[in-house]
């Protein structure tokens, strides 16, 4: 299930809903918190968790594993604007919502990070005009980065929260320095 850690750079991990983008992020944060310690560690929280029939869709890493209170965490209580918007202008806004409450997140990350861990990398970009350089940047600065996001048929439509989001994954595809593609057959 989950692939070494590297030594170096930002690894992406995309894949559908429930295909276990966040299970090895958090294994990939396991791995480096037992090789290395938490010091200079940053974990960004951005996933939104919600029900739908019965299965929890999305979810924080907490749900596999324990981010130590020595670990800096930021976590914004996020909207899932596609799944509970009920118009494309709710779901625009709280779109907005998501990018505007992570900015605080961002401007109280600590400047010299080790090692970044972040869940669900797309949700504070998925506004017009959103651009994930800031994140991107701050990742390149540490020694390791992982992020995972969301891909596949759920980004397929035309409104303006998924064109958004299309575009920052594929900034975040260009900017990674190794991808893995999960199937979505793990949960």
């Amino acid at each position: 299930m989950t692939d070494p850690l590297p030594d170096s750079g930002t690894t992406l991990i995309v894949g559908p809903s429930n295909a276990g983008k966040t299970r090895r992020t958090a294994a990939a944060l396991d791995a480096w918190l037992d090789r290395e310690g938490p010091e200079g560690v940053v974990v960004f929280e951005f996933a939104p968790e919600l029900e739908r029939n019965g299965r929890i869709l999305g979810g924080r890493l907490d749900r596999f594993t324990t981010v130590p209170g020595t670990v800096w965490h930021g976590i914004v209580d996020a909207h899932a604007p596609r799944t509970t918007g009920e118009s494309a202008s709710e779901a625009a806004d709280l779109a907005a919502d998501n990018a505007r409450r992570a900015v605080s997140v961002f401007d109280a990350a600590p400047a010299d990070p080790r090692a970044v861990f972040v869940n669900d990398a797309t949700i504070p970009f998925q506004r017009p005009a959103a651009d994930p350089d800031r994140l991107l940047d701050y990742c390149d600065d540490a020694a390791v980065a992982v992020l995972n996001a969301l891909a596949g048929d759920a980004l397929a439509g035309d409104d303006s929260v998924s064109r958004a989001e299309r575009e920052t994954l594929a900034a975040l595809r260009r900017r990674a320095d190794r991808v893995i593609e999960l199937d979505g057959g793990e949960t």
